[in-house]
């Protein structure tokens, strides 16, 4: 058995199919006449562009818009003037042929991108080793492995998948992807997890324990691989794949029932979005409404200066106008020192994570970036049922300024005679330590509370969750944590407000018992997550419930919470 990272659930059998893309040797050569090779660069760029274009065309046909926007987003980079510019320059200054000004170029972005804090960030450099080997294939003459061709039942061995490698799958002919790099949130797992592929990767060294032909099962939810299993394991497998086939299957006739327990008591299934497209699948899985619109990928997507407030109107009320009076929580810029967009002009911090942020720095520039997110925001709750919510909130007086500004802006907007809805509620993700502390003055003066467990866990526990040597620390099992949620949660109860989790934990089915039995009103997630979520809420009764948490909550330690909360689902299988 070989353990890696889950990436796309699900079960994977079929034969290995090893897919190693030539290695490019780019060598400095010197050009005579740099004007001809920067027209060979251009052809190459060209070529890349047009078949980007067209992989793009055909992942929107096949999977969605969504998925498509990965291809486009290779698009805007080899678009983008600086970037070719700067090839351009380095072939014509240094007379170098043009797939060392690729190589050197390419490479130097890919660099700065992969230092970056932002995960979404970090991603871009994938994104950019992407494009200069494609183009520097082109100008050698070198074909790519067809992955679209691959026989059927292929399980996909390879040290790692480009983006646009994984766009060319066809899903009929592929069960199965087992990486040796890659991770969960990597653009090439995303694609995975919508073409529904089952996948695994980080598996150290796996490429020298398989060969082509070789019989290959996979688990893509717990990460594990066999190859050339024995007849009980091959068994064992092929029962669990039909067994998830039917269960998603199952999974439908959720679709349009109310989310309500065994005793009686109605809970909210919500989204996380990031772009207007994504309410696409918030209807698909038939979603509550959004728990958290991510605003600031209005902000960051290869932008070059800042969305005006009409661009924000326009994109707040689309998802407002498609969700029919559903609840429509829009968070508000939660961006500084730790995602770089230049045209902000912002500093880098030191320690990011702890400083010039979120609403710290749209408080400080309110006139060029908060005053007109928080009037589209307005304007665009007459179109809907739109909430705002405030990220990074430590003291009452951040609160406070924001409600002050709203007013402000109310008071322009009814002298101008514009709609919006007069008593829309402003609410705060709880994600620090003090937020939480102070969780009961809060709820006398806040709309909701959103709990934002993946910085709350961060921040109680001061690990950073991207350090992997003290990733052992990073859990929302850990009993500081737990005591801090149900905390936020009684707090808010007792004051009558709602109270939402909009962190990864609010669709963790060992993390859900709990959430009820603390008495969660929402629970907002990934959309492909809601439909099993719902089944699960729908099983379980509130009152019951309150043992199980009980228990866990009398534990000392992370390791045996989680123990006994994995029992527990394991027992209701």
């Amino acid at each position: 058995m070989y353990k890696g990272t889950s990436a796309s659930a699900g079960i994977g059998i079929g034969t290995a199919v090893i897919v190693e893309e030539a290695e490019l040797v780019i060598r400095r050569e010197t050009v005579e006449d740099e004007a001809a090779e920067v027209e060979r660069f251009k052809g190459a760029l060209d070529k890349t562009m047009k078949d980007t274009e067209a992989l793009a065309a055909d992942l929107a046909t096949r999977v969605g818009e969504k998925e498509a926007e990965i291809l486009q987003g290779h698009l805007m980079l080899l678009m983008d003037p600086m970037l070719t510019g700067e090839i351009e320059n380095t072939i014509s200054n240094e007379k170098i042929c043009s797939e060392y000004a690729i190589e050197q170029v390419c490479s130097m972005y890919a660099s700065v991108f992969a230092s970056m804090e932002d995960e979404l960030m970090q991603q871009r450099a994938t994104d950019m080793n992407d494009i200069k080997a494609r183009m520097q294939r082109v100008l050698l003459g070198l074909e790519s492995v067809d992955i679209a061709s691959l026989p059927a039942g292929s399980i996909l061995v390879a040290k790692d998948l480009t983006p646009s490698m994984t766009a060319g799958i066809n899903p009929a002919n592929v069960t199965g992807i087992v990486t040796e790099l890659g991770g969960k949130t990597s653009h090439s797992a995303i694609l995975a997890r919508a073409l529904e592929i089952p996948a695994v990767v980080a598996v150290n060294d796996f490429m020298s324990h398989v060969k082509n032909g070789d019989q290959v099962v996979l688990d893509g939810s717990a990460g594990v691989v066999y190859v050339n299993p024995d007849a009980d394991v091959a068994a064992e497998f092929a029962a669990k794949r039909e067994k998830f086939l039917k269960d998603k299957k199952e999974l439908e006739q959720y679709i349009g029932k109310p989310t309500i327990t065994k005793d009686g008591v109605h809970v909210e299934l919500v989204a996380n979005i990031g772009k207007p497209e994504d309410v696409e699948k918030v209807l698909q899985y038939d979603g509550e409404g959004v728990g958290l619109f991510r605003t600031e990928f209005l902000f960051m997507d290869d932008r070059t200066a800042m969305p005006t407030e009409d661009e924000q109107f326009e994109a707040y009320k689309a998802v407002a106008e498609a969700l029919k009076g559903k609840p429509v929580i829009i968070r508000t810029l939660d961006i500084g020192g730790d995602k770089e967009i230049p045209y902000m002009g912002l500093e880098k911090d030191e320690n990011p994570f702890l400083g010039y942020r979120a609403i710290r720095l749209c408080l400080d520039r309110k006139d060029d970036i908060y005053k007109p997110q928080l009037r589209a925001l307005l304007r665009a709750s007459a179109y809907g049922n739109i909430k705002i919510m405030v990220p990074l909130v430590t003291c009452i007086d951040e609160y406070r300024a924001v409600k002050e500004l709203a007013a402000e802006l109310m008071a322009e907007l009814d002298e101008k005679g514009i709609a919006y809805n007069k008593d829309i509620q402003i609410g705060i993700m709880v994600e620090t330590a003090a937020a939480s502390l102070i969780a009961d003055i809060f709820a006398k003066e806040v709309d909701f509370f959103s709990i934002g467990t993946n910085d709350l866990t961060q921040y109680t526990m001061s690990v950073d969750r991207g350090n992997d040597k003290i990733s052992y620390l990073y859990s929302t099992f850990n009993p500081a944590v737990l005591r801090s949620i149900k905390h936020i949660i009684t707090c808010g109860r007792e004051a009558g407000i709602m109270v939402g989790m909009c962190g990864e934990a609010a669709s963790d089915p060992m993390m859900i018992p709990l959430l009820l039995a603390f008495g969660l009103n929402e629970f907002s997630m990934s959309a492909s997550s809601i439909l099993y979520s719902r089944k699960l809420i729908t099983n379980f009764s509130t009152e019951e419930l309150q043992a199980v948490a009980d228990q866990a909550m009398s534990f000392a330690t992370t390791k045996e919470v989680e123990e006994y909360m994995r029992a527990f689902i394991a027992g209701l299988e």
